[in-house]
C-alpha cells in the first residue's frame, strides 16, 4: 500500500520515465547520465515508496505494468513542470536554446526540412534541433511519452492534452504522368476523380486519409488502385510510370516534379488542402516558445510562395 505523505524526488521520477522511453536500462542511464545502478535504485526507490510495481523487468525485455502504464502521464507532467521552473528561475536563458526533439510526418520533412533547418540556424544559433520521422499516430505517441518535445503534422491532432499551433495551409495538386489531357489545367473538379486510376500512400500516412476525405467531399467513389506507396515519392514514380495519379501537397511539387517526368494540374475554389501546424505537451508550460519557434517555421516555408501562412501562430 502506498504511503500518501511520500513526496516522490525527481531524480526518481526521470528515472521511471527514461525507462518508459527507452525501455531499456543501459539507455535509459545513459540518456540521463547516470550509472546503471543508480537508475535502477532511484526506480526501485520510487516503487517502494508507492508501493507499486511500474516496469516488469525480464532476461529479455523491460515492460510497463499496467500502473506504470496509468502513471506516466502524470510523470511526464511533473518532469515538465520542473523543467519550466528552472527556465524561469534562469530568468532571461532562451527556452529555444539547447537541443529540442522535433517531429515531422513523412509527407512534410523532405520539402521543407532543408529550408526550415538553414532559417532557423541563422535566427536560433543556439537552437540545435534533433529531427525525427514518422507517420502521426507514431509521432503523437512519442510525444506523449516524452521522446519528442513537439511535432509538425497536419491538423487537428485531436489529442487530449496537445496543445495545437496552426502554421499555415497548403493546397493539394493533382500529379499526372506527362502528356496527359489533364496536364497544367488550373480549375479541375474533384469529381474529375472518380473516373482517374488513384494511387494512395499505405494505411497509417495522413495524406492517405485526406486523399479520401476529398473524394468524399467531392461526393465521389475513386478507383484506387491496388498499387499503394510507403512513401509519396514512391507514389510520384508510380505516377511518372504510367500506374495512375495521385494528390501531392503544394510544397512537394518542386521537388517530385524536378525530374521531369510528372506533370501537375490544380483544382478550382475553394481547392483541397490542409492546414499544417505545430504540435506539443501542454503540460511542458512552453506554449510561448512553441508558437515562436512556429511562426519561425511558417515564415520560412512561406517565404517559398507554395503555401497560406496562418497568422494566428503569433
Amino acid at each position: 500500500m502506498s504511503d500518501q505523505s511520500y513526496q516522490p524526488p525527481i531524480t526518481a521520477l526521470r528515472a521511471f520515465v527514461a525507462v518508459a522511453k527507452h525501455l531499456h536500462f543501459g539507455a535509459a542511464a545513459a540518456d540521463l547520465g547516470v550509472s546503471q545502478p543508480s537508475l535502477s535504485q532511484a526506480l526501485a526507490g520510487l516503487e517502494t515508496g508507492l508501493g507499486l510495481k511500474l516496469v516488469e523487468r525480464t532476461t529479455r525485455r523491460v515492460m510497463l505494468t499496467a500502473e506504470g502504464r496509468r502513471l506516466l502521464g502524470s510523470a511526464i507532467a511533473v518532469c515538465d513542470a520542473v523543467d519550466d521552473f528552472v527556465l524561469d528561475a534562469a530568468g532571461d536563458l532562451d527556452p529555444l536554446s539547447g537541443a529540442i526533439r522535433l517531429g515531422f510526418i513523412p509527407t512534410i520533412a523532405p520539402y521543407i526540412l532543408p529550408r526550415v533547418l538553414r532559417g532557423l540556424a541563422d535566427r536560433r544559433p543556439g537552437l540545435e534541433l534533433l529531427v525525427v520521422e514518422d507517420q502521426t499516430d507514431r509521432l503523437l505517441g512519442q510525444l506523449r511519452d516524452g521522446v519528442l518535445d513537439a511535432a509538425v503534422l497536419a491538423l487537428p491532432a485531436n489529442t487530449p492534452g496537445i496543445g495545437e499551433i496552426p502554421m499555415y495551409t497548403e493546397y493539394f495538386v493533382l500529379a499526372l504522368p506527362q502528356g496527359h489531357q489533364l496536364a497544367d489545367r488550373k480549375r479541375l473538379s474533384p469529381k474529375l476523380l472518380e473516373d482517374l486510376p488513384l494511387l494512395l500512400l499505405d494505411e497509417g500516412h495522413c495524406l492517405r486519409d485526406q486523399a479520401l476525405e476529398v473524394c468524399q467531399l467531392a461526393g465521389v467513389s475513386p478507383d484506387v488502385r491496388q498499387t499503394r506507396a510507403a512513401s509519396l515519392t514512391t507514389a510520384v514514380q508510380c505516377v511518372e510510370g504510367g500506374l495512375g495519379v495521385t494528390l501531392i501537397p503544394q510544397t512537394a511539387v518542386a521537388v517530385e516534379t524536378a525530374a521531369g517526368g510528372l506533370a501537375t494540374a490544380e483544382f478550382a475554389r475553394p481547392r483541397p488542402g490542409r492546414t499544417i501546424g505545430l504540435v506539443y505537451r501542454e503540460s511542458s508550460g512552453r506554449g510561448d516558445a512553441y508558437r515562436q519557434l512556429a511562426a519561425d517555421i511558417r515564415d520560412l516555408v512561406a517565404a517559398s510562395g507554395a503555401v497560406t501562412p496562418v497568422m494566428e501562430a503569433q
